[in-house]
C-alpha cells in the first residue's frame, strides 16, 4: 500500500487578501498539458488532499480530502492569478456546445465569458445572488446590465478542446466597469480569442440606470490591474468603433422573434447571450455557407423581457470608413494580423420592438472565408 501525503499553502497575496494551495500537476505522465497542470484554488476553499491510498498495481482506492468549501469550489478548474488581479479557468468544449462543424458556437464563448466573469467575483468573496455583484450593489438592490460585447474569434476550438479563459475588470469613471477576457488554446497556449465588454449598473426595482458610486467602485478596483490592461488594445479594431443605426430598409430580416422562458436569466430579463442568436438569424444563408463569424460588437439598448416580439434586420457594411470611439490607448501583447480583406464581409444589425420599433440592440459582425476542409 502506497501512501502520500500534500497540504502545503502557497505565500499570501496581501492586497488581494487571498492564499493559494497548489495541487499536484498529475499523477500519471502525459504527453501534453493537463487541465490540471497549475491548477490553484483561494485558501479559504483549499481542499488538499491528506492522503491517496492504492493497492501494489497502482489504482488508487482511497482519497481522503478536507472538507472544506462547496462542492462546485473543489470541481472548478478555476483561480485568481498570483498576483490576485486577474483569474483564469478551463473549459472543456462539450458535444452540446458545438455546432455543424463540430467546434463550438459564438454563443457557447460568451457564455463562457459570462461564466467565467462570475466565477471570478466569487473567488473574490462575491455572493452568488447576482452576477458579480458587491456587498453595497446587493444591500442597494443593483445589479450589473451588459452595455457593450466585443469578442473577436481567431480560432474556434473543437469538441473536447480545452479552453482557458483569463478575465479582469476595471475601472471606467462613473459610467460604468470594463471587464476583458483572453482565450487559449490549454494544449498548445496558442491565444484564440479575445473580448471586451462594458457594464453599468442598473436598479433591480425600478429598472433604471445609476452612476457607480465610490463604495461600490471601492468594492471592486481592489482586485483591478493599477494601469490599464487591455485585452484588444488595436485603434483598428471594431471594438473601439461606434454602430451606426440600421434603417428600416434593411434587405435582410427575421421577424416576430419571440423570448423563450429559458432565455430568462437571474435578472428578470433577456440574457445578453440570446441577442447573439437573434442577430444571426437575419444573417443571409450564402453567407453562413462560405464563411464564419470573426467578430462580433453588441450595443444593448434596451432591456428585453420575456412577453417582447421582437425583429432581426442585417445589411451589409463597407468595411472602410467607419468612425472610431476615443478609448483608453494600453497594449497587452502584440496584435493578431488581419487577414485578405477580400475574403472579409461585414455586417451591420438591429434588434426592435415589433409592436412599436423601439430600439433594443444594435450590432456589427465580421465574416471571414471558412478554410477549405
Amino acid at each position: 500500500m502506497l501512501k502520500l501525503s500534500c497540504n502545503g499553502l502557497d505565500r499570501v497575496h496581501s492586497l488581494a487578501q487571498c492564499g493559494f494551495t497548489g495541487r499536484p500537476a498529475s499523477l500519471l505522465p502525459c504527453r501534453r498539458r493537463s487541465a490540471f497542470a497549475g491548477f490553484r484554488v483561494p485558501a479559504a476553499r483549499q481542499f488538499p488532499v491528506l492522503a491517496l491510498v492504492s493497492d501494489k498495481d497502482g489504482a488508487v482506492v482511497n482519497r481522503v480530502e478536507l472538507e472544506t468549501g462547496n462542492l462546485a469550489d473543489r470541481l472548478r478548474l478555476g483561480s485568481l492569478t498570483e498576483d490576485g488581479l486577474s483569474y483564469k479557468e478551463k473549459f472543456i468544449v462539450r458535444s452540446y456546445e458545438v455546432g455543424i462543424n463540430k467546434t463550438a458556437t459564438v454563443e457557447t464563448i460568451a457564455n463562457l465569458l459570462q461564466e467565467v466573469g462570475c466565477n471570478h467575483a466569487q473567488s473574490v468573496g462575491y455572493s452568488t445572488d447576482g452576477f458579480a455583484t458587491t456587498p453595497t450593489m446587493r444591500k442597494l438592490r443593483l445589479i450589473w446590465v451588459t452595455a457593450r460585447m466585443h469578442i473577436e474569434i481567431y480560432k474556434y476550438p473543437a469538441w473536447s478542446d480545452v479552453v482557458e479563459i483569463e478575465t479582469w475588470c476595471q475601472g471606467e469613471g462613473r459610467v460604468g466597469t470594463r471587464r476583458d477576457f483572453i482565450l487559449k488554446d490549454y494544449a498548445t497556449d496558442q491565444v484564440i480569442g479575445r473580448a471586451t465588454s462594458k457594464w453599468v449598473m442598473m436598479n433591480q426595482d425600478t429598472r433604471r440606470l445609476q452612476k457607480v458610486s465610490d463604495d461600490v467602485r471601492e468594492e471592486y478596483l481592489v482586485f483591478c490591474p493599477r494601469e490599464p490592461r487591455l485585452a484588444i488594445p488595436e485603434e483598428d479594431s471594431n471594438s473601439l468603433k461606434k454602430i451606426p443605426k440600421l434603417e428600416d430598409s434593411a434587405p435582410y430580416s427575421r421577424l416576430g422573434l419571440v423570448p423563450r422562458r429559458a432565455d430568462l436569466d437571474m435578472n428578470q430579463h433577456v440574457n445578453n447571450v440570446t441577442y447573439i442568436g437573434w442577430v444571426l438569424e437575419s444573417m443571409p444563408q450564402e453567407i453562413i455557407d462560405t464563411h464564419e463569424l470573426q467578430s462580433i460588437t453588441l450595443d444593448y439598448r434596451r432591456e428585453c423581457q420575456q412577453t417582447d416580439i421582437v425583429d432581426s434586420l442585417t445589411s451589409v457594411e463597407p468595411i472602410e470608413g467607419t468612425e472610431v470611439v476615443p478609448e483608453l490607448k494600453a497594449t497587452n501583447g502584440s496584435a493578431i494580423a488581419r487577414e485578405d480583406q477580400h475574403e472579409h464581409q461585414q455586417f451591420l444589425h438591429l434588434l426592435r420592438l415589433s409592436t412599436d420599433g423601439l430600439e433594443i440592440n444594435r450590432g456589427r459582425t465580421e465574416w471571414r472565408k471558412k478554410a477549405p476542409r
